[in-house]
């Protein structure tokens, strides 16, 4: 049987009405089952832009009392008018799971979206504050180990609020999605009004401090592209740590930087409980990050995907050799 996982983030439920994300999903969809055939499976991992897949299931499970502990993979079922029952529909003959929130690819691989990260990660991202300030309101993380639900527990009311504000959205710039890659473009300057970035940069390492003493760090003022790569896998070794996953091997995506890659430290994408981290890369053309650049030059180059064997470490593949307009 052939499988292919699409790991979070497939639709883009943050920026505007679910009824344009499934038009533009459908024909991807009804693609991926035809070349999968009637024995082949497509599964769907969601994340944070595409959490409302996965929600209504959620909900349901509340629903009747208190549900049993968020496992580390879950197989989420669907209603008629669910979301994922038109994905289901466009992609037959292929069978399409829906997992949450990860999937067991072999008895030591894990595969995940990878946005509880955002809860450690040290990089003051509109997710990481929003992760923040929700935690003053729920409370913190338990110390030591912790489940799903301990992370569900912060993230997913910023994810409902993102995707209730979505689908009242009028015009592309009411949706939330690229809030924290417009303020980071503001800020690291991209050359463009470079007495403004340098005021805000100024200011910045101040607004840094003030985050932390309000209790919704801790963060750090290095915000260079490098420390986003560097910053992104300490948060998801940690939180494969803490949750603790009983794998060798961890795929996620989330970041958008893919990894380990020739010349990066292995000892850098290796959590501190000694679990493997592999970075699937990401799937959208960030110019801000590619300007100049050779395909596959830049970790952030899109069209990377990974491949898992029968054994041995996932491969990266690389499937795009240049952007698609």
């Amino acid at each position: 049987m052939q499988r292919l996982v699409l790991l979070g983030d497939a639709l883009e439920l943050r920026q505007g009405p679910l009824r344009e994300a499934l038009a533009v999903a459908r024909p991807l969809f009804a693609a991926l089952g035809a070349a999968l055939g009637p024995d082949g499976e497509l599964v769907l991992v969601p994340g944070n832009h595409d959490h409302a897949l996965v929600a209504p299931w959620l909900e349901r499970r509340r629903r009747d009392g208190a549900p049993p502990p968020l496992g580390l993979a879950e197989q989420a079922t669907w209603a008629v008018d669910d979301a994922a029952s038109a994905l289901a529909e466009a992609a037959r003959p292929a069978r399409l799971t829906l997992a949450y929130p990860g999937v067991w690819l072999r008895d030591d691989v894990y595969a995940t979206h990878g946005h509880y990260l955002d809860r450690h990660i040290t990089v003051p991202t509109i997710e990481r504050l929003s992760a923040g300030a929700m935690g003053r309101i729920v409370g913190p993380l338990p110390d030591g180990a912790v489940v799903p639900d301990d992370y569900e527990a912060a993230l997913a009311p910023i994810y409902a609020w993102s995707y209730t504000l979505a689908q009242h959205a009028r015009e592309e710039a009411t949706g939330t999605y690229g809030l924290s890659l417009r303020a980071w473009r503001t800020i690291s300057g991209n050359g463009h009004r470079p007495l403004r970035r340098r005021t805000l940069a100024a200011l910045f390492p101040l607004s840094v401090m003030a985050v932390n003493r309000a209790g919704l760090g801790p963060v750090r003022a290095d915000i260079s592209g490098a420390e986003l790569g560097r910053a992104g896998v300490r948060a998801m070794g940690e939180a494969v740590d803490r949750l603790r996953v009983p794998a060798q091997h961890v795929l996620f995506g989330h970041t958008h930087r893919a990894g380990p890659r020739p010349g990066d430290v292995p000892a850098d994408w290796t959590s501190p409980g000694g679990i493997a981290l592999h970075n699937s890369g990401c799937w959208v053309h960030e110019h801000q990050f590619l300007h100049g650049v050779e395909p596959y030059e830049s970790p952030y180059w899109p069209g990377v995907a990974l491949r898992v064997g029968d054994d041995g470490p996932p491969q990266r593949l690389h499937l795009l050799t240049a952007p698609v307009p």
